[in-house]
């Protein structure tokens, strides 16, 4: 059949048109519908169907590598029970999205080791696979991308890009102290983004020790009232995760040593 010129045409033809799985499948497909006297429409549709599967599966995966989302931190392997009813609660609502529908923001507070990262990864992973970008940062590395675009005079077209995610993640806001030039940039993101995108961040300080991030009260008071406007605060008092592992190894002395989910 591969030489018959119909479908060595017809074989062009989808390739100029960009429909690859269909491309891939037409022949085989066809033998099948012959052999079953599938109708012309089911025969169609079976491609047509195809060609979108595979076309929404490529999305995915092209939206979760821009994403730089950890993809090992997934909710699979994330044990939610650990940080109590509460926060399972709000988890559970924070699933289905439409915070991100609504341009709400998210504030996960804890000890470090504890599973914050775990938990905005796992929650940024979702909405990527429903259609959403999402965009993935530590504050120090997000910080210093800003800070560089500012110097170059490209900070107005990186939060243009960053404004076309749905959503972005800034990990471990507070963990590592800045400057006042470097905070001012977070915060002119911060408030690019309000009532516009969301925000989801996590973060080892209360808002009451807040102003040793952003250097000063009136900005510190400024990036707190965008933040919680539209928010929801998660807080989690759980022990370290990796102190939790540590401690387990060290009781079972050489046994089998199963690491717990976070």
């Amino acid at each position: 059949m591969s030489k018959n010129p119909v479908s060595l045409r017809v074989k062009e033809l989808l390739k100029e048109l960009r429909l690859a799985a269909v491309r891939e499948s037409f022949q085989y497909k066809a033998d099948e519908a012959r052999q079953e006297q599938v109708d012309y429409i089911d025969y169609l549709y079976e491609l047509l169907e195809l060609e979108c599967s595979q076309r929404r599966h490529k999305s995915i995966e092209r939206r979760l590598r821009e994403s730089l989302l950890p993809l090992e931190k997934g909710f699979e392997t994330l044990n939610i029970k650990r940080f109590g009813r509460k926060v399972s609660q709000q988890i559970k609502i924070l699933r289905d999205g439409g915070y991100i529908e609504r341009c709400e923001n998210v504030i996960v507070f804890g000890k470090p080791g504890n599973g914050k990262t775990h938990l905005l990864a796992a929650l940024g992973q979702e909405p990527v696979r429903s259609g959403k970008r999402i965009y993935f940062s530590t504050c120090s590395l997000l910080v210093q991308q800003l800070l560089r675009a500012k110097k170059e005079l490209m900070l107005d077209k990186f939060l243009k890009k960053l404004s076309r995610f749905d959503a972005v993640i800034i990990d471990d806001m507070g963990y590592v102290q800045h400057d006042r030039e470097e905070m001012d940039v977070l915060f002119t993101l911060l408030a690019s983004r309000y009532e516009r995108g969301s925000v989801l961040i996590s973060s080892n300080l209360s808002f009451s020790k807040w102003e040793t991030v952003f250097k000063d009260p009136m900005t510190t008071a400024a990036a707190i009232d965008r933040l919680i406007h539209h928010c929801m605060i998660l807080e989690i008092d759980v022990p370290s995760y990796r102190m939790e592992y540590a401690q387990n190894m060290k009781s079972k002395q050489g046994g089998n040593h199963e690491k717990p989910k976070k």
